[in-house]
């Protein structure tokens, strides 16, 4: 997971670059142990290729012949590459945004192919979303080294979506997160919420690359660095005093721009994309489970999923709230004249909190005690013996460490009584001896 840069400062890269392109980090400790690549540049590559939108919609491109070399270019032509991409977010070289140039082109190809591809379904939205914000359009490369475009990605930290909003930055940029729903990875609510927080940052610090890296690490890890480098405010210069995967934050946000832009040229041919049908959506005020839909309408549960990556347990929970639910644009008009068939289809077993649970409220059933009777000899007798023997005792047997007060407390008379009423002369009794109680 990590490279090596050398275990003393870096030094200048060729003196007859030019100065003005550069970026010479001069203070520090820049070997392997003091810089992290960010997670989705160590992602599963087999994990992107089960997303849904991945196997419906995209494929190899045949005419594309990417051979698996990785051509290397002399520093120059980076330079000058990175400096020809239209973009106002100053975008220098040097050895560290080559090393993450060098990662992406190498050994994350397969990964840049599906990005590109899967690009198609995102940018829009994100571009979107930083238009509306007035921000670089150059943002939208953000969520390739945030979640590799995978808008279900969770990090090890629990940062969750294609934007990987904490879940106190998620909320407090107005994303909802509860046991059902999680906003942050809805892709459009999280990338406005982005957006507007990206536009937070940049008003606090009036720099691009920093408000990039507090992005990452939040404004106070920010606010540290520049106090421990003198007030200095530019991200090359507080390098040395950044957490360690902040530090490779910024130049790997440089390379994602630049192999996104220039994929080609190191034999990185893009997934062909189909895009799915156009979707939409409509209003739900009751709760509905993704089975119910895809029961009665020709949809999968997978693509329910996919189209309303929010819903964490497959329920629109539009009984909390009125709830949107995201379907193809061609089946909007079926889930509506359907609504209540779908709702009522299986609803106690797959929706299953109840409105109102009954209570039990039969008497349970005690024993009565024993009771020891004698024959007797006439209908009189009996009914005579009987009620003198409800009204005067019964018997009770003695256990182990029962004494005559606690067998008294138990049976609501004292132990005087039941002496004179069993004959005792002392105190003495025995386990297993009957004794009466009135």
């Amino acid at each position: 997971m990590l490279f090596g840069f050398g275990t003393t400062a870096m030094a200048q890269i060729e003196e007859d670059y030019d100065d003005e392109a550069e970026i010479v980090v001069t203070e520090g400790n820049t070997d392997d142990d003091n810089i992290d690549f960010p997670e989705a540049m160590n992602v599963d590559v087999d994990s992107l290729l089960h997303l849904y939108n991945v196997q419906n919609y995209l494929t190899q491109d045949d005419d594309c012949n990417m051979q698996d070399v990785n051509p290397m270019y002399d520093a120059e032509t980076y330079i000058d590459r990175l400096s020809k991409m239209p973009t106002l977010i100053e975008m220098p070289y040097n050895e560290v945004v080559q090393k993450y140039i060098d990662r992406y082109s190498s050994n994350l190809r397969r990964t840049v192919s599906i990005m590109l591809g899967a690009s198609n379904f995102y940018m829009p939205i994100f571009e979107q979303a930083l238009e509306t914000y007035g921000l670089p359009l150059e943002l939208k490369y953000l969520p390739v080294i945030e979640s590799a475009l995978n808008p279900t990605a969770v990090s090890r930290v629990g940062a969750t979506g294609l934007w990987q909003f904490m879940l106190a930055t998620g909320k407090q940029y107005g994303l909802e997160v509860n046991t059902l729903v999680d906003e942050r990875r809805d892709p459009i609510k999280s990338s406005y919420a982005a957006a507007h927080y990206l536009s937070d940052l940049y008003r606090i610090f009036g720099d691009w690359s920093l408000a990039i890296a507090a992005y990452n690490c939040g404004p106070e890890n920010i606010n540290k660095a520049i106090h421990r480098a003198n007030g200095e405010k530019d991200f090359w210069q507080i390098y040395p005093y950044l957490p360690k995967e902040t530090r490779g934050y910024v130049p790997a946000f440089i390379a994602a721009n630049y192999i996104m832009n220039y994929y080609c040229e190191h034999n990185i041919c893009p997934m062909v994309t189909n895009l799915p049908a156009k979707s939409d959506t409509v209003e739900v005020n009751r709760d509905i489970h993704f089975e119910q839909i895809a029961a009665h309408l020709d949809i999968s549960v997978d693509q329910l999923k996919e189209l309303n990556p929010q819903y964490r347990h497959n329920i629109v929970n539009g009984k909390t709230k009125p709830s949107a639910l995201r379907l193809p644009a061609t089946l909007l008009a079926d889930f509506i004249e359907q609504e209540e068939s779908i709702a009522d289809y299986r609803a106690s077993e797959l929706l299953t909190k109840r409105a109102v649970a009954e209570v039990n409220n039969a008497q349970p059933v005690v024993s009565s005690p024993r009771k020891t009777t004698t024959r007797k000899k006439s209908t009189k007798s009996r009914k005579s013996s009987s009620s003198k023997k409800r009204s005067s005792s019964r018997n009770v047997t003695v256990k182990k460490g029962d004494s005559l007060s606690t067998i008294a407390a138990r049976n609501h008379t004292t132990a005087a009584k039941l002496k004179k009423l069993n004959g005792i002369k002392g105190n003495t009794i025995k386990p297993g001896q009957k004794l009466k109680v009135k």
